[in-house]
């Protein structure tokens, strides 16, 4: 990830996919990596459908840069994200993508799917509450040690 001072944490700058229909969600999210003095890049989706569509390029999006990770709700209209990552796995292009879930299910079936799909995390937001920005913090961290294949082209 990048700091606000500049200084750059890792060989290219992450990009951030954050699909959540939930506006007061979204800001909160964005305000972490603020106060955690993260620069990257946040594009938000309000639904499974509309990130395939960032992620793709199509329905007129421009399509996110790689590299990148995705914060995907589960409860969201549309394609809800466990939909979302299984239309992830199966695309030949997108297959690889990283995604954390930052939801608000702590139902024991979602969180047996999302790892099912390979999912790099599954936090529930009730436990990052007051303990968010530590939640931001761990992800830069994770993101400096990390090495992440080349873009597929």
């Amino acid at each position: 990830m990048e700091h606000a001072t500049g200084t750059p944490a890792a060989r290219r700058e992450l990009n951030i996919l954050l699909v959540d229909d939930d506006d007061g969600d979204a800001k909160a999210v964005r305000r972490a990596f603020r106060k955690a003095n993260i620069a990257n890049h946040i594009t938000r989706a309000v639904d499974g459908i509309d990130a395939l569509d960032i992620l793709r390029g199509t329905s007129g999006k421009t399509r996110l840069a790689t590299p990148y990770v995705v914060l995907a709700d589960i409860n969201m209209p549309r394609m809800n994200g466990i939909d979302l990552v299984g239309a992830l796995r199966r695309d030949p292009v997108l297959h690889n993508a990283v995604v954390f879930f930052l939801t608000t299910s702590s139902d024991q079936q979602d969180i047996a799917a999302a790892y099912d799909l390979n999912a790099a995390g599954y936090i529930t937001k009730e436990t990052a509450g007051r303990d968010f920005l530590r939640l931001v913090n761990m992800m830069d961290r994770y993101w400096r040690i990390i090495e992440l294949p080349a873009p597929e082209h």
